[in-house]
Order: C-alpha cells, then structure tokens, then sequence
C-alpha cells in the first residue's frame, strides 16, 4: 500500500503539517494543514500545547515515518532558541510513539522537491500542487512546507532525486 509520512514545519506560532503516501514512486496527499498556537500564551504553555497537538496528530494519523524541517538560524539568537524548543517538544511526541524520525534542512527539502535548493515559497508551493495533483485546492503556506518535507523525505529514502530546475 506505500509508506504514510507525515512532514512537520515546524514553529512557534504556527505548525505546518503534511501526511502522504508514497507507492509507486509517487506520492497522494491524505491530509494538510497547519495549528495556529496563540501567540500571547506564556511560552512554556506554547511549547506544551505544541506538543499536545502534535501527539494528537500522531495518534490520529499513525504515520509509518515522520520528517521534520531542522532549524534554520536567523539573525535573531532568541527567535532561533525559541524555533529550538519547539521543535524540541515536537520530537519528544515523535519519540514517545516510537516512531522513526528524519532532519532535513530547508536548503536540502528544496533540493529534493524541486532540483533547487534556492527556491522560492511561492516556487514550492508550486511544485507541491504539482507532484500531489492537489490542484486549485486551498494550500496555506505552512502546510505546503509540511507536505515539502514529507516528500523530500519519501524520495531521500526511495532514492529517487527530482531533476526539475526552476529559477
């Protein structure tokens, strides 16, 4: 039936998430979306109702595999921290449902979708409607990230490299 991967951008105001299935070489998205945290909660209960709603989503979509985007850093020294924690609670749900995990750097989720390391958003959501035949379907940006890691991670694994250039 294929592999259920579940990609995870991950934030500290806002979660992108995408669940496909690769089989075949090709991958079908069963579910996107993204979770908004308030932003005005103290930081502490962000993180756990960060982790929650990730645990959440483990236990309702039973993935095979996840994949997370690592941190990037900004300029910023706090923002970066902050990114961190997050995906720090965000791995500790991945980790208490034993399931397997895999990093990947935005510059490498890029390369593997779309054969450019240097794409633009707007260039990835692109692609992301094109590999997945999602369509005019609505696609918030944090959610076609989502989904940008679960593919990069499917063909990572598979093997298979896209060799489509943009610019």
């Amino acid at each position: 039936m294929g592999s259920l991967v579940l990609g995870i951008d991950p934030g500290t105001i806002q979660i992108g998430y995408g669940l496909i299935r690769m089989h075949g070489g090709k991958g079908k998205a069963i579910d996107h979306g993204f979770f908004r945290i308030n932003q005005k909660l103290p930081f502490p209960q962000r993180l756990k109702l960060i982790h929650d709603r990730i645990s959440g989503l483990l236990e309702s979509t039973r993935p095979d595999e996840v994949a997370i985007e690592n941190v990037y850093v900004s300029q910023n020294a706090k923002t970066t921290l902050r990114l961190g924690h997050a995906r720090g609670v965000i791995v500790l749900a991945v980790a208490e449902q034993d399931i397997p995990l895999a990093e990947y750097a935005p510059r490498e989720i890029k390369q593997a979708v779309l054969g450019n390391g240097n794409a633009s958003k707007d260039q990835v959501q692109w692609m992301i409607r094109n590999l997945l035949q999602l369509g005019d379907e609505k696609l918030n940006e944090d959610a076609s990230d989502g989904l940008a890691v679960a593919l990069c991670h499917a063909f990572r694994s598979s093997g298979v490299m896209r060799g489509i250039k943009r610019s």
